[in-house]
C-alpha cells in the first residue's frame, strides 16, 4: 500500500503557514521543517521479551531564518498561539545574534539559498501491517528464530530484535510546500556461543521498506551463520601482511562507508577537513570501480527518503565514475558556500539538532564477475566478512575496518581455515586502485547508525557486490 501522510502534520500545516507569514517581514528567508516519526521496537531472547516505543521517534518543528548574511534556527515541540510563538522566536534569535557579536565570533557568510517553487506530496510503498502491528504474531516469529538457534550445540542465547518505523515530514517556505511519508523495518538475530572457555558471537539481519516478513527471511541464513560461528572458536590471528582479499557485500559496504563516506561530505570541504577537496576529477580507483550515495534513484533502503531536512529533493549521486572522483555530497548551506548544487544530503539527528551533510545509502556499483571466478583467481588470500566497526581519516585518507573473520583461500579454493578477528587497514586510493574484480549483485544493509565524529547519529545503509582487491590485514 501507499504510505499515509501524518494526520498530525496535516492538521498543524495551516498554523505553520501562518507562522512563516508572521516571520517573513523580519527575515529574508523563513522555512519550517515538521517531523512526525513513530514506531515500535520488539526484543526476544531466551530470558526476556520486550515491546517498546521506537527509540528514534520524535514529533516537533524547527524554523530556519536568514538575516544579515547568516542563518539561525529555533526548534520547538508545540505551537500554541502563532503570534506569541513568532515573537518568542524573534526574541530568542536576536539574543543569539547579539551574544555572538558581543563575543566577537565571526559568522560564516552564506548567501541566501535559492529555492525553486514546488508543491508536492511524496509517499512510498509500505507494508500495511506497519499501521496496525500484530504484536503477538511478531513476537511468535521472533521466538521461533530464537528457540531454533538456542537448540543448537554450544549456543547460550539468541537475541532477536525487530523495529517497525513510520516517517512523515513536512517542509514549508515561501516557495516550497512538501510532505512525505514512508516506512521501514529492521531485524537482527545475534547468536552467542560458549565453548572450551571461549565466547564468540555472530549475527544476521535485514532492513528495508518491508514489514515483518523480513523476520521470516532470516531463518535460511541462520545455519550458515552458525557454522561460521563454530569455526571462529580457536581461530588464530592472521599474520600481518598485504594479501589478495575478497570482500563480501557486508565488508564491501563498510569500505564504501569509510573510504569515501565522510571524506566526500562537503561540509568538510568548507572547513578544509577533507583531502578529497584537492583531488576532484582525479583517478583514485581502478577503472572498473563506481560508487554512489543517494536517498532515491538507486536503491530503497533505511536511509531512503524523498526530500532531505532542508527541502532538497533527493536523488542518487555518483561519487566514483570508472575510478574518477567526480562528485561529493552536500547539504544546501554547504552547497551555497561552495557554489555547487545541493545533493539532498542535509540531515538532522532530530528536529532539535542542526543539519549536517550526511551519507544516506552508500554503495559500490556492480561488475561482471562471479564469486567463484574471484576465488579461483586467488593464489593465496582471504575472503573477509562480518562488519564490526570502522573509521577513516578524511584529511589523510587512512582507513581501518574491523571485521569478524577471514576465510583462507589457497590455490583458488577455500581451505576451511578461519582467522578472527581481522583488521583491514590501508591508504584509500591504494585500496581502491587495487580492485581487479567486482561481482554482479549488490546487497545493502541499514541495520545501524552513523555518527558525525562522536555524535549526531543518523540511520545509514551501505553495501555493494563482492569485490576483489589487495590490502593489508592484521
Amino acid at each position: 500500500m501507499i504510505a499515509k501522510q501524518s494526520e498530525y502534520l496535516l492538521s498543524v500545516k495551516p498554523e505553520l503557514k501562518k507562522l512563516i507569514e508572521a516571520l517573513e517581514p523580519y527575515y529574508e528567508y523563513v522555512s519550517v521543517l515538521a517531523t512526525d516519526v513513530s514506531g515500535t521496537s520488539f526484543g526476544v531472547s531466551q530470558r526476556n521479551t520486550s515491546i517498546n516505543e521506537f527509540g528514534d521517534g520524535e514529533r516537533g518543528f524547527v524554523v530556519r531564518v536568514y538575516k544579515n548574511g547568516g542563518y539561525s534556527e529555533y526548534s520547538f515541540s508545540t505551537i500554541g498561539n502563532v503570534d506569541e510563538l513568532a515573537e518568542k522566536i524573534r526574541t530568542e534569535l536576536d539574543k543569539q545574534t547579539e551574544l555572538l557579536d558581543s563575543l566577537g565570533i565571526r559568522k560564516l557568510e552564506t548567501p541566501v539559498v535559492y529555492e525553486e517553487k514546488m508543491e508536492k506530496e511524496f509517499a512510498g510503498e509500505v507494508a500495511e501491517e506497519l499501521y496496525h502491528l500484530d504484536n503477538d504474531e511478531i513476537l511468535k516469529k521472533m521466538k521461533r528464530l530464537s528457540d531454533k538457534v538456542a537448540s543448537w550445540d554450544n549456543i547460550i542465547d539468541c537475541q532477536v530484535s525487530y523495529q517497525a518505523e513510520l516517517n512523515s515530514k513536512l517542509f514549508l517556505s515561501k516557495n516550497k510546500d512538501l510532505i512525505q511519508a514512508w516506512g521501514v523495518s529492521f531485524v537482527n538475530c545475534a547468536m552467542l556461543a560458549f565453548k572450551d572457555g571461549e565466547t564468540q558471537y555472530n549475527m544476521v539481519g535485514d532492513t528495508g521498506w518491508f514489514g515483518s516478513e523480513i523476520i521470516d527471511r532470516q531463518e535460511e541464513k541462520l545455519e550458515e551463520a552458525y557454522k561460521d560461528l563454530m569455526d571462529m572458536f580457536g581461530a588464530p590471528n592472521i599474520e600481518p601482511g598485504e594479501y589478495e582479499v575478497i570482500c563480501t557485500p557486508e565488508a564491501t559496504g563498510l569500505i564504501a562507508h569509510e573510504a569515501f563516506g565522510h571524506g566526500v561530505e562537503m561540509d568538510m570541504f568548507v572547513k578544509d577537513r577533507a583531502i578529497a577537496k584537492q583531488h576532484m576529477n582525479e583517478k583514485l580507483a581502478s577503472t572498473i570501480t563506481d560508487m554512489y550515495d543517494g536517498a532515491r534513484g538507486g536503491v530503497e533502503q533505511t536511509a531512503s527518503y524523498f526530500f532531505d531536512d532542508e527541502g532538497t529533493i533527493s536523488g542518487c549521486t555518483q561519487i566514483l565514475d570508472k575510478g574518477y572522483l567526480v562528485s561529493g555530497i552536500c547539504d544546501a548551506l554547504s552547497a551555497a558556500r561552495l557554489n555547487v548544487k545541493p545533493t539532498g544530503n542535509g540531515r538532522r539527528e532530530s528536529f532539535e539538532r542542526k543539519v549536517y551533510t550526511r551519507m544516506t545509502n552508500t554503495y559500490f556499483g556492480e561488475g561482471t564477475n562471479t564469486v567463484d571466478e574471484m576465488i579461483k583467481s586467488v593464489k593465496y588470500g582471504f575472503l573477509v566478512d562480518g562488519m564490526n566497526s570502522g573509521m577513516e581519516d578524511p584529511k589523510h585518507w587512512g582507513i581501518q575496518c574491523v571485521l569478524s573473520r577471514a576465510k583462507e583461500i589457497k590455490d583458488g579454493k577455500l581451505t576451511g581455515k578461519m582467522f578472527t578477528p581481522v583488521i583491514l587497514t590501508g591508504y584509500v586510493p591504494d585500496l581502491l586502485s587495487n580492485i581487479t574484480m567486482i561481482g554482479t549483485d549488490a546487497v545493502l544493509n541499514g541495520n545501524g547508525h552513523c555518527g558525525k565524529g562522536y555524535k549526531e547519529w543518523v540511520i545509514v545503509s551501505d553495501g555493494g557486490p563482492y569485490i576483489k582487491t589487495k590490502v593489508r590485514l592484521g
